[in-house]
């Protein structure tokens, strides 16, 4: 009977993890991604990137770059995601003009969020190790080496690198107060 038990026990366990994987392939497609009204500004602008189109043919998704690989940071990832289905449906981003209104601090979170993990996502694809300075231009052949050496991640320097990269909004006489809004992780 114990045998029994314990069969049934991790049948269940790995149907479990096979669904949870599962669930997870479908909410890392592009289609999944861009299906709520308020990625479509995202996907319009991701397609005149470097990270969609180039002389390689190699394309980021939205995945490669907001989901981890790694299994429990992905978990917390697609739980911090539930808030930007939450806001789309009670209307708080479900439109270009209330999406931008919000962009600075959606876009601030991301890049918290890819500071605090050494850009990990953008590292899983390029690497100052593998990269040919030679190849680069002037600046960007400069500008690595140095950021390499004094601790900078990627995000340091490439904000706004797949998507529109958000003016600082013109606080002056507010009080230095920001509008408060929990969207995008």
């Amino acid at each position: 009977m114990k045998i029994f038990f314990v069969v049934v026990v991790f049948a269940l366990g790995m149907a479990a993890v096979g669904g949870v994987n599962t669930l997870f392939s479908h909410t890392n497609e592009m289609d999944f991604c861009t299906s709520c009204h308020s990625m479509k500004t995202n996907l319009e602008e991701y397609q005149e990137t470097v990270h969609f189109k180039n002389a390689s043919g190699v394309r980021a998704t939205c995945a490669d770059c907001h989901v981890p690989k790694s299994f429990f940071p992905k978990l917390a990832a697609k739980v911090l995601a539930v808030k930007d289905v939450y806001h789309e449906l009670i209307g708080t981003i479900d439109s270009k003009e209330k999406f931008d209104a919000h962009r600075w601090d959606m876009a601030n979170r991301v890049w918290a969020k890819m500071k605090a993990s050494d850009s990990r996502e953008c590292r899983s694809c390029h690497a100052f190790d593998s990269m040919d300075l030679s190849a680069q231009d002037r600046n960007a052949r400069k500008k690595h080496p140095r950021a390499r050496m004094e601790g900078k991640t990627c995000i340091d320097c490439h904000q706004g690198i797949a998507h529109i990269q958000p003016d600082e909004p013109d606080l002056e006489g507010v009080d230095g107060a920001k509008p408060a809004m929990e969207t995008t992780n």
